[in-house]
């Protein structure tokens, strides 16, 4: 097994690098941090390479490189890291397919982004598009926030009215979201096909994407209550869409 014990070895000052999203177009190569992500990316073919600070921790079939505390430290983001940063390969390019879309317009929050694959992967979606303004699917926050679900939901990144028009060509359903006026969620019947357009945190779904929507979703809260936050609200509605008593 390799070992490195500098912090100023060459590898580990290109792997650096990979903490920022131009490095990481360049290389199409992320870092991930702790047991459980490094777990996750080992089943899905992902991990090329792994850095451990004790050898039980050892990788089958990918390459393990043992390091030293300071190391780790340095390449992780997280104050108290775990002793084990993975090396990963890009998620594979996928093409729109499947019956359950969400479509992410914008959103600015990694850990809102993180979170919605990961409610997207309970909740049936097939595939998560989104726009190009939507923040980086390899940011620290959104991979930690999706605790693993990134390595098995098929993700893309495009602009959605072409792939919204795609979709209708499929006989796919576009449902956006509003905070006041839309259709109560509770009347909204469930789809075996649809897809859901969540907004930007501040403005919510563009006007020419709630343009192409076939009608707007609006979860009734008490009224005192001004919006609920987008990751929230997504979740409440993707559960309701997917629950079993279909009533197509």
């Amino acid at each position: 097994m390799k070992r490195i014990d500098s912090v100023n070895n060459q590898f580990i000052k290109d792997l650096y690098k990979l903490r920022l999203k131009k490095h990481r177009d360049e290389a199409k190569k992320f870092l991930i941090e702790g047991y459980h992500l490094v777990a996750e990316a080992a089943g899905s073919g992902l991990l090329e390479t792994v850095l451990i600070c004790d050898s039980k921790d050892e990788i089958k079939d990918v390459e393990n490189v043992l390091v030293t505390e300071a190391i780790i430290d340095k390449l992780a983001p997280a104050r108290s890291p775990q002793k084990i940063i993975g090396v990963c390969r890009y998620l594979p390019e996928h093409q729109i397919a499947g019956e359950r879309f969400l479509l992410l317009d914008g959103i600015s929050d990694p850990g809102n982004l993180g979170t919605l694959i990961r409610a997207a992967l309970g909740f049936g979606i097939d595939c998560v598009i989104a726009s190009p303004d939507t923040v980086d699917i390899y940011n620290d926050k959104a991979l930690r926030a999706s605790q693993g679900a990134i390595f098995k939901i098929k993700i893309t990144q495009e602009e959605l009215i072409p792939a919204i028009a795609r979709l209708n060509e499929s006989g796919v359903p576009i449902y956006g979201t509003a905070p006041k006026g839309g259709v109560p969620l509770r009347t909204v019947p469930v789809k075996q096909k649809y897809a859901l357009a969540l907004g930007n945190e501040s403005r919510g779904v563009r006007a020419e994407i709630a343009a192409l929507c076939e009608q707007d979703i609006t979860i009734e809260t008490q009224t005192s209550l001004e919006s609920l936050n987008v990751a929230v609200a997504g979740s409440i509605i993707m559960y309701h869409l997917s629950r079993k008593e279909s009533s197509d």
